[in-house]
């Protein structure tokens, strides 16, 4: 699935079981806590409640948030988390930047160059890759999760209404592109509306795409599966079609 993390696309697609579950609250514990270091109210941090929103979508208990931001704010004590950005390619020289979380750097930069070089990718410099990409809000909603009657001209209407600077569809499912500082202002418009939202976020978003053929896009699954089993990586971008 272009346009956003291919990070979130294997939670989709897998669903989580015990032990996907536990890894997807560590990570969801580090995005708070650095998200909350900005501040602990939601109302006044969007990235704190972007991040709420993410934990909440894997079910992640009500108490491990609230540990999680406290953690960020200083309330509790917790451990020195930074982020982190890498650029790579892929088999087929596939495009990719992958953002993460850690306690310590220099080892996660060895594991993510390791787990590059076992799937016939690469680490390359900063700046390589990261032009071939724009910074997007990204608002994906499920047509067949509306509690009104939409069909997919009435949904695309609404959207474009709303602010919406791009849109692209996966079947049923509704990718909204919009400009990093709208998409506050799009997603509010859009529950205003009734619209369920099945989740928003500021991402990478390839400016243009390249076609793979089935034996590179398999490779490339594999490679992004293991990035993502990485406790120390968030999110993965990258340029290949769907």
């Amino acid at each position: 699935m272009s346009g956003h993390s291919h990070a979130k696309t294997i939670k989709h697609q897998k669903g989580l079981a015990d032990a996907k579950r536990s890894a997807a609250f560590s990570k969801s514990a580090k995005e708070l806590e650095i998200a909350a270091k900005g501040g602990g109210d939601p109302l006044f941090n969007s990235k704190l409640r972007m991040a709420i929103e993410k934990a909440k979508e894997v079910n992640m208990p009500a108490d491990n948030i609230e540990r999680a931001i406290k953690r960020g704010t200083g309330e509790l004590e917790g451990g020195k988390l930074e982020e982190v950005s890498f650029e790579a390619y892929g088999p087929g020289n596939v495009a990719i930047i992958i953002e993460g979380i850690t306690d310590n750097r220099n080892r996660t930069l060895g594991e993510v160059k390791q787990i590059l070089n076992q799937h016939n990718g690469k680490l390359v410099g900063e700046g390589a890759i990261r032009w071939m990409f724009e910074r997007k809000g990204v608002v994906i909603i499920d047509l067949k999760l509306q509690t009104i009657n939409l069909k997919h001209d009435d949904l695309e209407l609404i959207v474009i209404e709303a602010g919406a600077e791009d849109i692209r569809w996966h079947d049923d499912i509704l990718d909204v592109y919009t400009k990093p500082e709208e998409l506050e202002k799009v997603r509010k418009s859009l529950e205003e509306k009734k619209i369920k939202i099945e989740s928003s976020s500021l991402d990478w978003v390839e400016k243009e795409s390249v076609s793979a053929d089935e034996a590179i896009k398999e490779a490339c699954e594999k490679l992004f599966e293991a990035l993502d089993e990485n406790d120390s990586v968030q999110e993965i971008y990258s340029n290949l079609k769907d």
